[in-house]
C-alpha cells in the first residue's frame, strides 16, 4: 500500500506556542489532509472569527467547569470589583467565577472574562483588578486573538491526525472545550507579557486603583507554586517583569 509523507510546514505558519518540527507519516485521507489545510488557514484567521470562536468555546468552558451563582460570596465581590469597568476600551466584559482553588483567570477575545476562586480567596481587590486589567491587556493588543488563531490550528491538526474516512466536520463541543482549554494555558511570551503589564498599570490609573497592587501581585506569584495549568505556569512571574511594573508608577 502506498504511503504518503505530508510536511506540516503550512501549520509552522501559526507561530506562537505551536511548534511542529515532524511530519505525518501514513495513509492520509481526504478529511485528514483538509484538517491539515485548516490548520495552515488558522494563520488568516480573521479576527471576527476569533472573537466568535472565543464565545462558543466559552459556552463549552462554563460547560466543563463549575459556575458559581451570582448569589454566592465570591460571585458578589467580583462584581463589586468590576463595576466601574464592564465596558473596558470598546470591549463589554462578561464575568463569572469558576469553583476552583486554582489560582488563575482568563479573558478571551469576545469579551469573557472567568475568575477562579483561588484568586480570589488569596489576592485582595486591587491585585484581582490588576490581574484583570492584565488579560484585558492580552485581548486589546492582540495577544488572545493570535493565541486562539494557535488554539484553533492545534485543533485542527488533531482532528486530521484522527479523522478516518469522509470530509472534515465543523468543531465539536468536545473539540471547542478543548479548544478553551488550550487558549487559556498557552504560554505568552516575555515580551506580550509585559506590554500586558503596561496596559495593566495604565489600566490601573485610569480608574483610580492603585497601581502598586502589580508589584505585590508579582510577588505573591514568585512565591506560590505553579502548578501545571494555572496562571502561575502561562503567566510566570519575574523579577524583571516587577521591575518593569515599578518603573512605570
Amino acid at each position: 500500500m502506498k504511503r504518503t509523507l505530508i510536511s506540516m510546514t503550512a501549520a509552522m505558519l501559526i507561530g506562537g506556542s505551536l511548534t511542529l518540527t515532524g511530519c505525518v507519516e501514513g495513509n492520509l485521507n481526504n478529511a485528514s489532509f483538509a484538517a491539515l489545510q485548516d490548520a495552515a488557514q488558522a494563520a488568516t484567521l480573521s479576527d471576527e472569527d476569533a472573537q466568535a470562536m472565543a464565545a462558543q468555546a466559552a459556552v463549552e468552558m462554563d460547560k466543563k467547569n463549575k459556575v458559581m451563582p451570582a448569589s454566592s460570596k465570591h460571585a458578589k465581590r467580583l462584581d463589586r470589583i468590576v463595576e466601574s469597568f464592564r465596558n473596558e476600551d470598546g470591549l463589554a466584559l462578561n464575568f463569572k467565577v469558576y469553583n476552583s482553588r486554582e489560582i488563575n483567570a482568563f479573558a478571551m477575545a469576545d469579551g469573557t472574562i472567568r475568575v477562579y476562586r483561588g484568586l480570589l480567596d488569596n489576592f485582595t481587590d486591587d491585585e484581582v483588578r490588576f490581574v484583570i486589567g492584565h488579560e484585558i491587556g492580552h485581548v486589546k493588543l492582540g495577544h488572545s486573538v493570535k493565541a486562539m488563531r494557535t488554539a484553533y490550528a492545534t485543533s485542527a491538526v488533531r482532528k486530521g491526525v484522527a479523522s478516518q474516512g469522509g470530509k472534515a466536520a465543523e468543531l465539536s463541543n468536545s473539540q471547542l472545550g478543548a479548544l478553551g482549554e488550550a487558549f487559556i494555558n498557552a504560554q505568552f511570551s516575555q515580551s506580550q507579557e509585559q506590554d500586558s503589564d503596561t496596559y495593566a498599570v495604565a489600566f490601573m490609573k485610569k480608574h483610580g486603583f492603585d497601581p502598586r497592587a502589580g508589584l505585590s501581585v508579582m510577588k505573591k506569584f514568585q512565591q506560590m507554586d505553579g502548578g501545571k495549568g494555572s496562571m502561575l505556569s502561562s503567566h510566570p512571574a519575574s523579577s524583571d517583569r516587577e521591575d518593569h511594573i515599578a518603573s512605570l508608577l
